[in-house]
């Protein structure tokens, strides 16, 4: 499901307001990942990381594809999280 015009714009704002969410979608990326990993790359401590994936997963940004798994919870974009991210990494070009 792509988002577009407006919906994106608002998605894009509420990511970089928190650098949090930001960190976390870069660490992300085009690939899969626990929140340890994530929380590794991106220097945030994983309890925050918990905190902010089901912020990003309310809003449709990321996924959880093993939601039964109560460990190793694995992770990736959905298509809007990756038009966010473009979106992003844009403007830091």
């Amino acid at each position: 499901m792509k988002r577009e015009g407006d919906e994106l714009l608002k998605l894009t704002s509420y990511v970089t307001i928190s650098k949090y969410r930001e960190k976390t979608l870069k660490s992300i990326g085009d690939e899969v990942k626990i929140p340890t990993v994530i929380a590794k790359d991106s220097g945030i401590r994983t309890n925050h990381i918990s905190k902010v994936l089901s912020e990003l997963k309310s809003k449709e940004i990321v996924e959880c594809i093993n939601e039964e798994a109560r460990k190793g919870r694995l992770y990736r974009l959905t298509d809007t999280g990756k038009d966010i991210l473009d979106s992003i990494q844009e403007g830091d070009e």
